[in-house]
C-alpha cells in the first residue's frame, strides 16, 4: 500500500498541534459507526435529472425517506412539495399539473408552488377551517439537474452551491450519470478517494500502480493527489480516450486529484505535462431510504474536447462504455460492503489507510444522527 506523506494541515493523531478534536484513529479508539450517521440535509442535493421533470408533469423524488413531489409548471419552473395531499395523504406526485398549479388526483385539491392550497372545489360554507397546505422546498435548476434543499429553508440562500465552470463551456462536453446504489453514501466517498482499489478494475484499466503523492484535510474536506503509473496489461479503449492519450494510445502517467468537499466529491485527471485536466468529475450521493442504506449517485463527467474536431463525438460511445464498466465494478464492491454491514449489524472494517480514516472523520463529524426506531414510531401524545 502507498504510504501517506506527512500531514500538512497541522492535524496529528490527537488533533491540531496535538490538541483534542482532530481525526480519530479508528484503529486505536472506539468511535461512532459511520454507517449509522445520516447526511446533513442543510445542503443542495440533486433529486432528479432535469429532462426527467417534463413540463406539465410530476416526478416522485425522495431524500432520506422523505418523499418529495417535483413538478414543472407552464412557466417552466420546477416546484418541490411534500409528497402528500393535506386532505387524505394521497401522494401529490400522482396529481395533475394545470398551468402552475398541482391538483391532487383524488379530490382535486389545488396547490401553488409554495405549497399553499389555492382551491378546494367543493368546500362548503361554514365548514371547519381547511389546512393551509403542505411543505414546500427551495429549488434550483443547474447543470441539467434539479437541486432541492431538504433542510432548514432559512439556510438555503447561504448554503454553498456547486460551481462547475467547465459545464457547458465550449471547451468541454458533459456526460451525465444517474444510478441507484444499494449502500450507505459513505461507502461511495471511500471508494472514489481510495485509489488503492485499482486491482478491482484490472480488466478495464489494465495493471496500474497508484502512487499517493500527498493529501490534505480539514473540518469539511479531504483532498488526495495520486500518480497513476501504467504497469502493463490490456486497457479498455475508452480509458485511453478519456485520459487524453489520443488515438495513438500512448501510455503516460496521469495525476489524479480527488476531493471530498462535504457533501460532494470531485475528481480531476491531469495528464503528465498538460496544463488542463483531460476530464473532471463532480458527484453527489443522495440517500433514498430513511435508514440511508441506499443512495442515488448523480455524476457530471466533463471531458475536454481534443484539437481535432469531431474526435470526441466519435469516441463518446467508447468512453460511455468504459465509464459504465468501471462504475459497475465499483457498485459491485460497495454493495458487497453494505451487505456485510447488514449481516454483521455493525462496521467491522479494519481500515489501515490514514486517508480513509480522515474522510470517515469528515463524514462522521459533518453528518447527523439517524433517527432510531423509537424516534420514528413514537406513540401519539396522550395515547
Amino acid at each position: 500500500m502507498t504510504e501517506a506523506l506527512p500531514r500538512t494541515d497541522g492535524y496529528g493523531a490527537d488533533g491540531p498541534e496535538g490538541s483534542a478534536g482532530g481525526p480519530v484513529d479508528e484503529r486505536r479508539e472506539s468511535v461512532a459507526d459511520l454507517r449509522r450517521i445520516g447526511i446533513d440535509p442543510d445542503y443542495w442535493y440533486p433529486l432528479a435529472v432535469s429532462r426527467a421533470v417534463r413540463r406539465g408533469r410530476t416526478f416522485a423524488a425522495v431524500f432520506a425517506g422523505e418523499r418529495i413531489a417535483l413538478y414543472r409548471g407552464r412557466s417552466g419552473s420546477v416546484h418541490a412539495l411534500e409528497d402528500r395531499c393535506a386532505h387524505r395523504q394521497v401522494p401529490l406526485s400522482m396529481g395533475v399539473v394545470e398551468g402552475d398549479i398541482l391538483r391532487c388526483c383524488y379530490h382535486a385539491w389545488a396547490y401553488r408552488g409554495n405549497g399553499r392550497i389555492s382551491q378546494i372545489p367543493y368546500l362548503p360554507k361554514g365548514c371547519e377551517r381547511p389546512p393551509r397546505g403542505v411543505r414546500s422546498y427551495p429549488v434550483r435548476e443547474a447543470y441539467g439537474l434539479v437541486f432541492v434543499f431538504p433542510g432548514d429553508p432559512g439556510k438555503a440562500e447561504s448554503a454553498p452551491f456547486p460551481v462547475l465552470p467547465e459545464y457547458g463551456a465550449a471547451t468541454h462536453r458533459t456526460m451525465t450519470f444517474s444510478r441507484t446504489v444499494n449502500c450507505h453514501y459513505s461507502f461511495m466517498h471511500e471508494n472514489l478517494l481510495d485509489m488503492n482499489h485499482q486491482f478491482l478494475h484490472r480488466s478495464v484499466l489494465g495493471r496500474i500502480r497508484p502512487e499517493l503523492l500527498g493529501y490534505e484535510s480539514g473540518p469539511r474536506f479531504v483532498e488526495a493527489r495520486y500518480l497513476f503509473v501504467p504497469a502493463g496489461g490490456k486497457k479498455d479503449r475508452g480509458a485511453g480516450l478519456l485520459s487524453a492519450e489520443g488515438l495513438g494510445g500512448q501510455q503516460k502517467p496521469d495525476e489524479i486529484t480527488i476531493r471530498t468537499q462535504y457533501p460532494y466529491q470531485t475528481l480531476r485527471d491531469v495528464p503528465d505535462g498538460a496544463e488542463l485536466p483531460a476530464f473532471s468529475l463532480w458527484a453527489a450521493y443522495v440517500p433514498k431510504d430513511a435508514e440511508q442504506r441506499v443512495n442515488h449517485a448523480y455524476g457530471l463527467l466533463m471531458i475536454a474536447k481534443p484539437s481535432v474536431p469531431g474526435v470526441l463525438h466519435l469516441a463518446w460511445p467508447l468512453i460511455r462504455r468504459f465509464t459504465e464498466r468501471v462504475f459497475a465494478q465499483d457498485r459491485m464492491a460497495v454493495e458487497a460492503e453494505q451487505r456485510a454491514w447488514d449481516e454483521q449489524g455493525e462496521d467491522q472494517n479494519h481500515e489501515v489507510f490514514p486517508l480513509i480514516l480522515d474522510v470517515r472523520h469528515v463524514l462522521r463529524t459533518n453528518g447527523v444522527p439517524l433517527p432510531t426506531a423509537t424516534d420514528t414510531h413514537e406513540e401519539p401524545s396522550g395515547a
